[in-house]
């Protein structure tokens, strides 16, 4: 079992940055490839960001490359979304989420992970 808890969304305008994070807890954490996903209203999950295990590789969707940074701190068991630049289609609930198993892959799509967080809310106004 893994417990997913993220924090740091808010309200900020266009342009502005915000730096989510996901604190886990059960599960050894280290051994597991993390993803962010967000979803919108009306709109299903999609996928925004996932780090392998030890972190050496980051993959992000087109929508948010250069502007989002994944990354984690394995001693600290908590994974990071820095987002810049941002843009009000950012604007929806951000999930961060955990596989079943440990893998050296990430996964691209919500039905890949088993885990979830409550999700924090991210609000930009143009």
């Amino acid at each position: 079992q893994v417990q997913l808890v993220e924090s740091g969304g808010g309200l900020v305008r266009a342009g502005g940055s915000l730096r989510l994070s996901c604190a886990a807890s059960g599960r050894t954490f280290s051994s597991l490839p993390m993803g962010w996903f967000r979803q919108a209203p009306g709109k299903e999950r999609e996928f925004v960001a996932a780090i392998t295990w030890n972190g050496g590789n980051t993959y992000y969707a087109d929508s948010v490359k250069g502007r989002f940074t994944i990354s984690r701190d394995n001693a600290k068991n908590t994974v990071y979304l820095e987002m810049n630049s941002l843009k009000p289609e950012d604007t929806a609930v951000y999930y961060c989420a955990a596989p079943w198993r440990e893998s050296r892959e990430v996964g691209f799509h919500y039905s890949e992970y088993t885990y979830w967080g409550q999700g924090t809310r991210v609000t930009v106004s143009s």
